[in-house]
């Protein structure tokens, strides 16, 4: 059994980001600065300190006296422990010594105290030789001087080494006021700072709250445009596309409940007469022969509208992808179509021609090419007469921006469109004979063109002494793809049917 997933963890607020995001850092930067402070001040402190323990050695070298040169010298110390008590301060530390030779042989002070072992610095900080390090003495710590120091006297010469330690209660006292005081001002100067980041970050995120407050204080369905005009430069771009967001919402809503309205609306119509007409069937009003055929067409007409109904609402649905299409040989599509629909072309023995001499590609859909195609040629063989005249012409004109147009025009032989009729030919459910159509074949034309940023134009036309009868023109203008690889698809022009 799979195991749940861990339930997702809140993301953290804007501000506690930016208030964690500067404080922090503000905080480890204060802490390693206090750090440094205090050992800059013990470094300070030993270096005071240091001073003293090496004045106390020299005081004892003081009292040395030798007898005998270098290796034969024999030391000899008189050196009371109340020598030492002069560098004690205030009892709060104790003072040990040690005097030997220079192969470590006792001769003063403390016999306990460990024998130093080290070397001279290369740099001493003082004209001596002396080193300074940290060491342990009966179980507490202390800093140990030692001091090499030349002894002469006129029965001998020699080195003595003389070690003078001191517990570090003096200068633990000293540090840690140091301390505590260095904490305190860096405790006020985190205080003041974090009072001006919550002050700032405060005022910073106000725009966002306000955003925020005036969304949730909307009502359901409210989309309509926000208006921050004191927002931060920040949040325009944010409150833009939320903007664009609400603006394809409506729109899709709107697109929805006309749907919806439409389609309870226009259905409702031929499922009542399929209701009566079963009916009358059911009933014998009329013979079963006349009774299948009427039900026939009614289904019929039905499933028409109902799939341009779907029509339209898909060409909505393509319109809201933000995908660009790829390019379409849209010359390619109109042969198909025009070889669909050549049986009803046939049926009315119609003079058909089509022109299309060179490959034309537009950026479109497969669908929306075919759907426009086949809408507007069937409706061209629908209202020819019998035996009339039909051209489909798919050219490339020049366009205002200095590229190529691609033009489709379906020039038929019929009636042709009165103005009243010219004024609502677009808008769903308009059409010149209702009893033939659904009104929706143009309607889906329409937004099919304006999805692709193109222009439809149904213009009446007169007859020409060429030849050409009257009609209508149905015309047809896209942008053409700025792929040139259709060319190089067909290799050579394509031949004219």
């Amino acid at each position: 059994m799979a195991s749940a997933r861990a339930p997702l963890r809140p993301a953290w607020s804007l501000r506690r980001q930016l208030l964690v995001g500067i404080l922090l850092p503000v905080l480890l930067l204060i802490g390693f600065n206090t750090w440094s402070l205090h050992q800059q001040t013990l470094t300070a402190l030993n270096t005071a300190y240091d001073r003293t323990l090496l004045a106390s050695a020299k005081s004892i070298s003081e009292q040395l006296g030798v007898f005998g040169y270098d290796d034969e010298a024999e030391l000899r110390a008189l050196v009371p422990y109340s020598a030492l008590e002069i560098f004690e301060a205030d009892n709060q530390s104790r003072m040990f010594y040690r005097v030997s030779t220079i192969n470590g042989e006792m001769v003063s002070g403390f016999a306990e105290l460990p024998m130093w072992r080290g070397q001279i610095p290369q740099r001493p900080p003082y004209a001596a030789l002396v080193d300074f390090y940290d060491a342990q003495f009966r179980g507490v710590p202390v800093r140990m001087a030692v001091l090499l120091q030349p002894v002469a006297s006129a029965e001998g010469r020699g080195m003595a080494v003389i070690q003078v330690a001191e517990t570090l209660e003096l200068r633990e006292a000293q540090a840690w006021p140091i301390l505590w005081r260095t904490l305190a001002s860096q405790a006020l100067l985190v205080a003041v700072i974090a009072l001006i980041v919550v002050l700032v970050v405060q005022r910073a995120t106000q725009p966002v709250r306000a955003l925020s407050a005036a969304l949730q204080a909307r009502t359901q369905g409210d989309l309509s445009p926000l208006h921050a005009p004191t927002a931060a430069r920040e949040l325009q771009p944010l409150v833009q596309a939320t903007n664009q967001v609400m603006q394809r919402l409506r729109l899709l809503l709107a697109h929805q409940k006309r749907f919806v309205r439409d389609a309870s609306h226009q259905l409702r119509t031929p499922l009542a007469v399929l209701k009566i007409q079963v009916q009358s069937a059911q009933r014998g009003d009329v013979p079963a022969a006349q009774a299948f055929a009427e039900i026939g067409a009614t289904v019929e007409r039905a499933t028409q509208l109902a799939n341009q109904m779907l029509s339209l609402a898909k060409v909505e649905q393509l319109r809201q992808q933000d995908t660009p299409a790829p390019p379409r040989a849209w010359d390619d599509i109109v042969r198909e179509i025009a070889l669909d629909l050549s049986p009803l072309m046939a049926e009315k023995n119609l003079d058909f021609e089509l022109q299309a001499p060179q490959p034309v590609d537009v950026d479109a859909h497969a669908w929306m090419l075919r759907e426009l195609t086949r809408n507007l040629l069937h409706n061209a063989v629908h209202y020819s007469p019998a035996s009339g005249w039909l051209r489909v012409q798919l050219t490339l004109q020049p366009a205002p921006n200095g590229h190529c147009a691609a033009r489709l025009c379906i020039s038929d032989s019929g009636p042709g469109i009165s103005d009243e009729l010219a004024q609502r030919l677009f808008q769903p459910f308009s059409a010149g004979d209702l009893q033939a159509g659904s009104g929706l074949g143009l309607a889906i034309c329409h937004e099919i063109v304006q999805a692709l940023g193109g222009q439809l134009q149904l213009r009446n036309r007169s007859a020409t002494p060429g030849g050409i009868p009257a009609g209508l023109d149905a015309v047809v203008t896209l942008r053409r793809s700025d792929t040139l690889s259709h060319d190089t698809r067909m290799g050579t022009s394509a031949p004219r049917p």
